[in-house]
């Protein structure tokens, strides 16, 4: 339902990692390659980045048309990025709190992909009433340490999720694969962790379903979710 990506390693600007690239989330808000649910991610985006604490840009519109990203993208410099461009479940309204990333003034969360409300305890912190912010709310609340056993907890609730989560507090990079695809690149500079490759670098690798992955540093670790 979303397209995402993360990054952590060197400082680098957000016009390198979501607009330059050639199968980027600009391109893959309207042509994604290995999308497996729906077509194109056209109902908002999102873009945080850590500066001396959590900075976000989220709007409501397709990232292909704002002009006013793409001028200062190239200024805009971190070492831990979260983005994502959103299709929006069928149903959810599309608004700028509703794209991702959402945050707890620590960490950024993205997630990919659908969850029942009803398999969810009720959040007084989500930041929109949409199956994923009540969902990053959950999590906050269970905090990220427990990351991979909420996403088993709510996926045993909920057998028709899909829980592809990915989260950064500025120094740790985490992400689960529960029902659709995540890729990872390890390059001289750092690890992006995204939805899908956003070049034809034979060096991208195919995470498999139900891990949890882990980034400190230049290590990457994978362990299996229960349930997998």
């Amino acid at each position: 339902m979303c397209r995402h990506l993360g990054w952590l390693g060197a400082s680098v600007s957000a016009s390198s990692l979501v607009l330059d690239p050639p199968s980027g989330l600009l391109v893959q808000s309207y042509s994604p390659r290995r999308q497996k649910h729906g077509t194109i991610n056209a109902d908002g985006w999102g873009v945080g980045f850590f500066d001396r604490g959590v900075r976000r840009w989220r709007s409501d519109k397709p990232l292909w048309g704002d002009t006013s990203f793409a001028s200062v993208a190239p200024t805009l410099h971190s070492g831990c990025f979260v983005a994502a461009v959103r299709s929006a479940t069928v149903g959810m309204p599309i608004e700028p709190s509703a794209s991702a990333p959402f945050s707890d003034g620590t960490w950024l969360l993205s997630h990919n992909g659908v969850v029942d409300r009803a398999v969810l305890p009720a959040a007084a912190a989500a930041e929109s009433t949409v199956d994923s912010a009540v969902l990053a709310a959950h999590i906050f609340e269970r905090g990220l340490h427990a990351l991979g056993d909420t996403v088993a907890r709510v996926g045993a609730r909920d057998p028709g999720a899909r829980l592809n989560i990915l989260a950064a507090d500025g120094a740790t990079l985490l992400a689960t694969t529960w029902g659709d695809t995540l890729f990872a690149l390890q390059r001289d500079d750092g690890i992006v962790l995204a939805s899908e490759p956003y070049d034809d670098d034979p060096s991208w690798r195919d995470i498999p379903d139900r891990h949890l992955v882990e980034v400190s540093g230049a290590r990457l670790t994978l362990t299996p979710l229960e349930g997998s």
